[in-house]
């Protein structure tokens, strides 16, 4: 008997030291701006990063939009944590989900039922960047937007357990780190209403590339801003 809880415990221990993964795989869930955000699909982990700039504009919109309707768009959207967490602080927001992945789109619509958001206030879109979204009868007073960003030459600063199991597909952003970021520039404005604004994630060690991007494309009221640990980190683009 006491063989067999040995050997039993043995296994337990090595499990233990083979499972490499993320401490919020494991977990299940994070927290992020006072929701609660299901992992167990794989989504891209929602970092300290998004959260420090999402809750900056969600505080300036809840004063700004206090009772006005506002419609958003939440691309790239991954878990959905971005826009979770704007139907969460924003009772007058309107929230489309545009995501590529199947798989994701089933976490999203988990999430928001998780955190109880009423579903009159949000639709979730299967969508190639803008391509699932209706020019004409859909545009936005705000477009939030993690894309993925981290150039493929420079996967090897990366941590390996990211690299072992967070999604590539939400990680790289072709060879330069702009692939996605290029196609949803290119086409943003359309979907914007007048006097909206798209806030954006970006690589901080892309920030001259990025501006290159915008002058190129004939973006000229933007502002960069710098995350918690003081880099230049997030954009406000307005139309």
């Amino acid at each position: 008997m006491k063989v067999e809880k040995y050997l039993l415990l043995e296994k337990v221990l090595k499990f233990k030291i083979m499972d490499n993964r993320p401490s919020e795989y494991k977990k299940g869930y994070v927290n992020f701006a006072g929701c609660k955000i299901d992992l167990s699909m794989g989504p891209l982990i929602p970092r300290k990063e998004t959260e420090f700039w999402v809750m900056k504009i969600v505080n300036s919109l809840k004063i700004v939009n206090c009772k006005l309707k506002i419609d958003v768009l939440d691309i790239f959207a991954g878990s959905g944590c971005i826009g979770i967490a704007i139907l969460k602080h924003i009772k007058s927001s309107r929230v489309i989900f545009a995501e590529i992945d199947k798989n994701l789109i089933r976490q999203i619509k988990l999430n928001l039922k998780l955190n109880k958001i009423d579903s009159k206030r949000y639709k979730v879109k299967q969508s190639d960047v803008f391509k699932g979204i209706q020019r004409v009868s859909e545009k936005f007073d705000y477009i939030f937007s993690n894309p993925p960003y981290i150039p493929t030459k420079n996967k090897y600063l990366v941590q390996q357990s990211v690299l072992d199991y967070e999604p590539h597909l939400a990680l790289f952003g072709g060879e330069d780190g702009l692939l996605y970021i290029r196609k949803f520039l290119k086409d943003a404005r359309k979907y914007l209403k007048p006097n909206g604004s798209i806030y954006m994630e970006f690589d901080w060690m892309k920030k001259h590339d990025l501006e290159l991007l915008l002058n190129e494309l004939n973006y000229k009221n933007y502002k960069m801003y710098k995350d918690h640990k003081g880099r230049k980190r997030w954009i406000c683009i307005k139309n």
